[in-house]
């Protein structure tokens, strides 16, 4: 048994889900720069995720809703997750991202994980309330992907990890196999393979035997 482990903003999307939200309310290029500072090791992820969900305070759910309707997943990547499924492999995603952008993106293709460990926007009243909450604020990715690998009774050396930004270098640096997907140049030291495309990442998957 083998457990891949993918990021979500960056690798399996190219949507960055806080930048949809913040284009909502008019912040858009405040979400980019926190993001970016946070993805190049400049500030901590949890402080990156709070400020970036306090300028959503007050957008509207059905704002959230929508923006979350155009969160896709990038090129090839339903194929590898759905070839991946249908080899025996466990996969999961684990991003310090929200639950309803992944559910949607996953819907639209029609694929499905074994398990999503992500972030949540709390509503009240029909809007953000600007807190955000989950197991990835400061929990951090090392974690979450051993806890999976022990619930499936998978050995961690048998676990695959793909990422691209400074939060995923807990799960890289512990994966049997880190597979960066265009790293951050924080990132590239953590990994031992650097794909660009999902069609790479497939390759390198096979190349591992995984859809033996």
């Amino acid at each position: 048994m083998t457990l891949v482990a993918f990021d979500f903003d960056g690798t399996l999307s190219d949507s960055e889900m806080t930048v949809l939200l913040g284009e909502r309310m008019g912040v858009a290029d405040e979400m980019a720069d926190i993001t970016a500072r946070a993805m190049n090791d400049e500030i901590s992820y949890a402080r990156s995720l709070r400020d970036r969900a306090g300028l959503l305070e007050g957008l509207p759910v059905e704002d959230a809703e929508a923006a979350f309707d155009e969160v896709v997943l990038r090129p090839d990547a339903a194929t590898v997750i759905r070839e991946l499924n249908e080899a025996g492999v466990t996969t999961a995603i684990l991003t310090g991202g929200f639950e309803r952008g992944v559910e949607r993106a996953l819907e639209k293709e029609g694929v499905s994980v074994d398990a999503v460990v992500a972030n949540r926007l709390p509503v009240a009243d029909g809007e953000l309330t600007g807190e955000v909450e989950g197991p990835l604020i400061e929990g951090t990715k090392d974690d979450a992907l051993e806890r999976l690998a022990a619930e499936y009774e998978i050995p961690i050396s048998r676990t695959v990890a793909v990422g691209d930004g400074a939060n995923d270098l807990p799960m890289l640096e512990v994966a049997g196999l880190s597979v960066g997907f265009v790293p951050k140049p924080a990132v590239r030291p953590a990994c031992d393979v650097v794909v660009a495309t999902m069609e790479r990442l497939r390759e390198v998957l096979d190349d591992e035997g995984l859809f033996d």
